[in-house]
Order: C-alpha cells, then sequence, then structure tokens
C-alpha cells in the first residue's frame, strides 16, 4: 500500500506539533505540508489534492468549514476542534472523522484505523475488473453515523442518537434509555464508549454514558438528563464541568 500523503491546517501551534508527531509514528502516513494559515493550505490544495486532511475549525481569515466547502475536490477530512457543537456542519460536509481536542494518541490511532481501511478497501474495489465505470475516481463515505445498532432478545434495533438519552450498565447487561423506551443487551460500557461519537457522549460515571445534549443541569454530583438523575463519579467530575465551562 503506497503511504497516505497527509496535511495538517492548523493555527495552533501546540496542537500542530502534536498532530506532526503523532503522524510520524505512523508508518503509513507521509506528512506532505503543515500549515498554521488557511489561506496558505488554500494556495497548496489549489494545485495539489492530498489524500489526508486534518483540518481545524476555528482559525482566521476564513474557518475549516469555510475552507472545506471552497475546493472542487476535497480530501478525506478530519475536523479537529475544541467545540463539539461543530460535528453538526460536519455531517453536513460528509467529513471522514472528528477530534475532539485535547486530542490524544489512541482517539487519533482510531481515525487513523479507519483511514488505512479505508483506503485498503478502496484500493481492493479499484483493483476489481469492470467493463466500465463513469467515475475518474472513487468516493469516499463519511464514517459519520446518525445511529447505533445493538441486537438485544433476538431482535436487532437501530437506535438513533438523537433518541439516546443515557445507557446504564447493570452487570453483563447494558441498557439502552431512549425517549419513549429502553433497550437492554449483553455489552460492555467500555466497549460502547469506544463506539459512540465523543462529541456527542460523555462517561459521566463507571455506570452510565449520558448525551450530552440531553445534559440539563449539574447539582452537586447529580446530573439531570433529560427527565433523571444520573450520578457523576469523582473521576469524571472534571470532565463533566468542562460542558459547562464552554462558551
Amino acid at each position: 500500500m503506497e503511504k497516505i500523503r497527509t496535511i495538517v491546517v492548523e493555527d495552533e501551534r501546540m496542537v500542530r506539533q502534536l498532530l506532526i508527531e503523532y503522524i510520524s509514528k505512523i508508518p503509513q502516513l507521509e506528512l506532505v505540508g503543515e500549515f498554521n494559515n488557511p489561506l496558505e493550505a488554500l494556495n497548496f490544495l489549489s494545485t495539489d489534492t492530498p489524500d489526508l486532511m486534518f483540518l481545524d475549525i476555528q482559525m482566521p481569515d476564513i474557518t475549516g468549514i469555510e475552507l472545506l466547502e471552497s475546493l472542487p475536490q476535497k480530501p478525506l477530512t478530519v475536523f479537529t476542534t475544541a467545540y463539539s457543537e461543530h460535528a453538526l456542519k460536519g455531517y453536513e460536509l460528509g467529513v471522514f472523522d472528528y477530534l475532539l481536542k485535547p486530542i490524544v494518541f489512541t482517539r487519533f490511532l482510531q481515525t487513523i484505523n479507519k483511514v488505512i481501511k479505508y483506503y485498503q478497501e478502496a484500493k481492493d474495489v479499484a483493483s476489481m475488473p469492470h467493463e466500465e465505470s463513469s467515475d475518474t475516481g472513487y468516493k469516499y463515505v463519511s464514517t459519520y453515523t446518525e445511529y447505533i445498532s445493538v441486537k438485544a432478545n433476538h431482535h436487532y434495533y437501530k437506535i438513533n442518537y438523537s433518541d439516546l438519552v443515557y445507557l446504564e450498565s447493570q452487570r453483563e447487561y447494558v441498557i439502552f434509555h431512549t425517549h419513549d423506551d429502553e433497550i437492554s443487551c449483553i455489552s460492555s460500557l467500555k466497549k460502547l464508549e469506544m463506539e459512540l461519537p465523543e462529541e456527542q457522549f460523555i462517561r459521566v460515571h463507571k455506570s452510565f454514558i449520558v448525551s450530552i445534549k440531553q445534559i440539563k443541569s449539574l447539582y452537586g454530583n447529580e446530573l439531570t438528563v433529560g427527565q433523571s438523575k444520573i450520578p457523576v463519579g469523582l473521576s469524571y467530575r472534571n470532565k463533566v464541568l468542562e460542558i459547562f465551562e464552554k462558551k
């Protein structure tokens, strides 16, 4: 497999250097450009289309969203931002993935593994014999989904993120609490924490994951989520407080 040509567009020096460091640890990636100015990145992208772009959203002159919208040919794009509310625009633009700052290496690696898998599958499809094709290349499909699929009681359920209020662990089961239903399945909260989008859900206790959008208030060590009261574990409290401190 050829190396994945990668660029970083990020105006925060420390974040940019961190991403560059992470990229250097992945042998399948090749850094071909780094930019602290989105206009310089646009100039580069006018003559070159890399395979992968890490793109900050909040930047001077133009935002990352405006930059991406202006490109006639878009590279596989991963948004980086400190604000989870920007995820919706990511859905609309079909970005490949979304990294929430501060970016930890394990989360970065999850994204890269999906990128590598995507390009490997694209290569396999391209090598398959076919009679004709109207496309000059392949189209990528966003890894964003708006739901999670679970199996419970010999049934498969599609639970929309917008309907999911919180998840509760009870021994070997996890209960999905939606606006109008409860679905129990055999799973672990740790596994589901890795699968759910971190910009929409947060672990608040060893036994609970909640929808960030459904959080109404925090009083002491108790969250009001939808119509329910959820305890906040001591080790998770600072992370929960960050939600209320964001403007």
